[in-house]
């Protein structure tokens, strides 16, 4: 089976908060954050098999790419980057994925 984590935003998963800061790190506490609910559901980022990012500025790409190839050096799953106009959230990334459960 897979298992589908919905977008993510980048929130402390100890406190719950949303982390603040330049997208660099806005990325990082996603993909932590979506790493932890992998984990909690029996899987793990090894298993992803597609992600997509969601970011309210396309110019933030090689930042995201910095970061997401930390957690994705080898074999990096197929992806997507969606710019969005804007959103009413308090942050500037999301990411989802599917991964083999």
């Amino acid at each position: 089976g897979f298992v589908f984590i919905s977008a993510t935003p980048p929130v402390d998963m100890v406190t719950g908060e949303m982390v603040r800061g330049d997208i660099e790190t806005q990325t990082e506490a996603s993909l932590k954050a979506l790493k932890h609910c992998l984990e909690a559901a029996g899987t793990s980022l090894e298993k992803v098999v597609m992600v997509r990012i969601y970011a309210v500025n396309s110019g933030f790409y090689n930042a995201i790419n910095r970061i997401y190839a930390k957690y994705f050096a080898t074999n990096p799953p197929a992806r997507s980057f969606v710019p969005v106009a804007s959103w009413p959230m308090e942050f500037d990334i999301e990411i989802e994925c599917v991964a083999v459960a």
